[in-house]
């Protein structure tokens, strides 16, 4: 399942997604936790810049003609209870989580986000273009999940 959207409305957004990864969960974990790393298999992400050791500015672009880009600050980062949650600001901000399960000789990925938008042309096209977003944001995460799973191979 990916890509499910619910809004509060005003550019608020919460995303979950599950991936189902074919390795384990150490090697998800190190891949998820891996930013400068990510434009080698998520072509949606077309830059990272390392901030300072916590935190990244990732610029993101994915069908739709506009990009965003958004700091990802480190908030947890627990390899041993499969969870990392970042902090997002910028064109996005709130908060991205995973939590990392093993099952069945793989990983499954459960991903949440709570944004709200930030960028102007998303808070003004907000109510006319919310399903185009959603759309958006789930065959830009299927393109991640497809990615990482290439990568991981």
């Amino acid at each position: 399942m990916t890509g499910a959207l619910t809004g509060r409305g005003g550019g608020w957004y919460r995303f979950r997604d599950t991936w189902v990864l074919p390795a384990s969960p150490k090697a998800v974990f190190d891949a998820v936790v891996d930013l400068a790393a990510y434009p080698l298999w998520w072509r949606d992400v077309r830059s990272v810049s390392q901030v300072d050791e916590d935190t990244a500015e990732l610029v993101c672009r994915s069908r739709l003609p506009y990009a965003l880009t958004v700091r990802m600050h480190r908030d947890r980062q627990d390899e041993r209870e499969g969870r990392v949650r970042v902090l997002l600001s910028g064109d996005l901000e709130g908060m991205l989580a995973g939590v990392l399960t093993s099952v069945g000789g793989g990983t499954l990925l459960e991903i949440t986000q709570e944004v709200e938008a930030r960028k102007p042309l998303l808070r003004n096209l907000d109510r006319i273009a919310r399903p185009v977003f959603r759309i958006n944001h789930a065959l830009m995460m299927r393109r991640g999940q497809h990615g990482l799973r290439g990568y991981l191979a």
